[in-house]
């Protein structure tokens, strides 16, 4: 696995869910905060984008908007119209609608990722509230591929809709934050977790962390790997991702462990050893000190 697919796969706790509007001027909706990353797509029309802090987005046909901490905001035709008495909904729990005003007509699929972001990776920390990616011509050709067989689909549905429709979503997301990482560079170099994601030295010890969380790595094998020195490759890990190559090893096997409580039912002793640990107890001891819980007593409340 990736980096970018390892940090949506760590975070996921559930399939992604989305619903079209179709909605006639004058409009507007609110879409409470969740915990999650919500969605939408201009289908057809336009309308605008009233996040609960900074200014309305002006949003038109293809265009794309991520909102990735899952803040509450609201959708409407103008940026005037009133949201008194608007219908208000998680965009988890937004359901297909439809009116028959009179108005200019918009249509959009809305709809939400499932994500944990009691802990989420480093890369999604970096994300702002609000990413909007226009559509143009020539530009983010695979997203507005997967936005057009997404909006089909949705429109034409047939045998296996509902697993081509979250598929496509998936596509869709990973898309979307391949095309914001890639914007971090328009007005000069980048930085954070989008100058990481282009250091081929780092993001070559990040997939050898990622691909095998139970090696026994350390910062003089992870700089060798990199073809750099101990202290040339701590300084420079340390620099792009935040951690140093212990600390993130660490964060990444304590996460993934977490996930494999959550998720499955294997015995603590197998979770330890795929996580790096020789020994039950060594794991536990770890675990709590990240989670402040037992791994079986945080199993057991993950499950509740």
């Amino acid at each position: 696995m990736d980096v970018l697919s390892d940090a949506i796969g760590v975070m996921r706790t559930g399939r992604p869910h989305s619903s079209e509007i179709r909605k006639h001027a004058p409009w507007g909706v609110l879409a409470e905060p969740f915990s999650g990353a919500g969605f939408h797509v201009v289908l057809e029309g336009t309308c605008w984008l009233i996040p609960s802090a900074g200014a309305a987005i002006a949003l038109s046909v293809g265009d794309v908007v991520c909102l990735p901490h899952g803040c509450g905001h609201a959708l409407a035709d103008s940026p005037s119209t009133s949201l008194t008495g608007a219908p208000s909904a998680s965009l988890r729990e937004i359901v297909p609608s439809a009116d028959d005003g009179e108005g200019a007509k918009s249509v959009l699929l809305c709809g939400a990722y499932t994500l944990d972001q009691t802990r989420p990776h480093p890369l999604f920390e970096e994300l702002p509230e609000v990413i909007h990616l226009p559509a143009r011509l020539g530009h983010r050709t695979p997203l507005l591929a997967a936005v057009n067989l997404l909006g089909d689909e949705i429109a034409n549905p047939n045998h296996g809709t509902e697993a081509v429709v979250s598929a496509l979503l998936d596509i869709m997301l990973l898309y979307i934050l391949r095309a914001w990482l890639d914007e971090q560079t328009d007005d000069g170099p980048a930085t954070g977790w989008a100058a990481t994601l282009r250091d081929p030295v780092i993001t070559a010890a990040l997939r050898h962390i990622h691909q095998e969380p139970a090696g026994q790595w350390t910062v003089e094998a992870l700089g060798a790997k990199a073809g750099l020195s101990r202290a040339a490759f701590s300084r420079r890990f340390t620099s792009l991702v935040g951690k140093p190559p212990l600390g993130y090893l660490t964060w990444w096997r304590m996460t993934l462990a977490a996930r494999l409580l959550r998720d499955s039912d294997k015995p603590l002793q197998t979770v330890a050893q795929r996580t790096g640990y020789t020994s039950e107890f060594a794991f536990a001891k770890a675990f709590k000190r990240e989670y402040g819980l037992a791994p079986g007593r945080y199993r057991q409340q993950s499950r509740r």
